[in-house]
């Protein structure tokens, strides 16, 4: 990875550059490195590609967040797969201005209308989200019309569009430009229904209520995203489904707390305890654990139990259950007499001062 330039630099942004000079940053450079623009330039298809490969990274927000905490290194760090390379498919983010330029001009539509992604929020318990479940949920969503088959026609016929002779788009020159928009006769399908159906008014699908069991993995946290393949809306006219995105939420715990594959708790012991050491009944995600505090301990020492943590969401084995011990300092209103005389003749052997209580003061003045 050490020969590839940072993504930044390669579009020429700051780090926190935000999503829209991205991609004006890079709508730049595609139109200035293009081969077509740069012919007998050798040079130019890599810079092309190199733009392209920053692009694909930087405006995915996902992608983005690994790029910045990992750079090249993502695959090292378990997300398998990297970034990749060159994809041609970003270039859909520009197609409505690049045209035929870059070759989308010679493409002839797809059937029908795509259908839209979906998102749902998912809230997990924290145990759910360390060991994972099937959880059930239900989305609206438009499905093709059983009435009419998903045609929008009430007899199923359909008509090529008049205005862009079946291909979903018309193009006109502006310019340097060849740019290619949306029919807005056929909303790009490409045809038309001359008789439309009365149960979902031509547009061939319906809003539908859908139940769907979808596993969640050991090991999910907050902000991750599942995505559910051709579980979106359905597409007009037999185009494709979209997706549905399941973005995860963990709710917090009372005890614990999570940070990444590792699980943080807080313990509390006396002072006695510390200094003279203890065991304590830690009880961990999924058993009870016993553990040896030795003598002299300081407060704020960590103890790990290798293990008993959230299970690797990318691979195997489980992180550990860390314990934060924790001094536990009683209120004087919780003590015993015998305690308090016991606390202050230590305070008088360590030859260090403290306060003496209400009630102690009132018995000195009358003393």
């Amino acid at each position: 990875m050490a020969n590839k330039r940072d993504y930044y630099e390669v579009l020429g942004v700051a780090r926190d550059a935000s999503s829209t000079e991205i991609k004006s940053a890079y709508r730049k450079l595609a139109i200035q490195s293009h081969p077509d623009r740069n012919q007998g330039d050798p040079d130019s298809e890599r810079k092309f590609k190199e733009a392209a490969e920053a692009y694909a990274v930087l405006s995915d927000s996902e992608k983005r967040a690994r790029y910045d905490r990992f750079g090249h290194d993502a695959d090292a760090a378990g997300f398998g797969g990297g970034f990749g390379g060159f994809d041609p498919t970003i270039f859909g983010d520009f197609s409505d201005i690049l045209g035929s330029f870059f070759g989308f001009g010679a493409r002839r539509r797809t059937a029908g209308v795509p259908g839209a992604d979906l998102r749902y929020d998912l809230r997990l318990s924290f145990e759910d989200a360390a060991f994972g479940r099937e959880v059930e949920i239900r989305i609206p969503r438009l499905e093709a019309c059983e009435a009419c088959e998903g045609t929008g026609s009430r007899d199923r016929r359909l008509n090529t569009c008049a205005t862009c002779q079946g291909q979903g788009r018309v193009r006109f020159s502006q310019g340097f430009f060849s740019v290619a928009q949306t029919c807005p006769r056929c909303h790009g399908s490409g045809q038309t229904v001359t008789d439309p159906c009365k149960e979902c008014r031509g547009d061939g699908r319906v809003e539908r209520q859908r139940d769907l069991k979808v596993p969640i993995p050991a090991g999910v946290d907050n902000g991750l995203r599942l995505r559910l393949r051709g579980e979106g809306e359905h597409g007009a006219r037999g185009g494709p489904p979209g997706d549905l995105e399941v973005w995860i939420g963990v709710e917090p715990h009372e005890r614990f707390e999570r940070d990444g594959s590792d699980v943080h708790e807080k313990v509390f012991v006396s002072y006695p305890q510390l200094v003279l050491g203890t065991n304590v009944d830690v009880r961990t995600l999924d058993a009870t654990e016993t553990l040896r505090i030795p003598a002299g301990t300081p407060t704020g020492h960590e103890f790990r139990l290798r293990g008993q943590g959230v299970p690797q969401l990318r691979g195997h084995g489980r992180g550990d259950h860390v314990v934060h011990v924790a001094l536990k300092v009683p209120r004087p209103k919780d003590l015993s007499e015998d305690q308090i005389r016991l606390l202050r003749e230590m305070a008088e052997i360590e030859g260090v001062e403290v306060h003496h209580g209400v009630f102690e003061k009132v018995k000195n003045l009358f003393n």
